[in-house]
């Protein structure tokens, strides 16, 4: 499946849209990898725990957002947008696009 940020897919036609679709995914804070992150802080880095979160979070969340478009009867996703909140304590990361059919 096609997930792209743009409106439109180079070289490709859309013959239909099928509408909006999301994923989301919302992970909470680890004390454990909270109190390795604050070392990281203190002692400068980056914090790898954090990096391999967000990631598995975002992964998730466009995953789910495929396989709603793929239920819808779409082939590719368009105009996708990511974003990140903070909600007591923890991360939710949601993805959201239009699904949509290309030849």
């Amino acid at each position: 499946m096609i997930v792209t940020t743009t409106n439109s897919i180079e070289g490709r036609r859309v013959t239909a849209y099928h509408g909006v679709v999301t994923g989301e995914t919302i992970i909470g804070a680890n004390i454990f990898r909270d109190l390795f992150a604050g070392i990281r802080d203190i002692v400068g880095g980056r914090s790898g725990a954090y990096e391999s979160a967000l990631a598995e979070a975002r992964e998730t969340a466009l995953s789910e957002m495929q396989q709603r478009a793929q239920a819808m009867g779409g082939n590719a996703v368009i105009g996708v947008d990511l974003d990140y909140e903070v909600i007591n304590n923890m991360l939710m990361v949601s993805a959201s696009g239009t699904s949509v059919t290309v030849e």
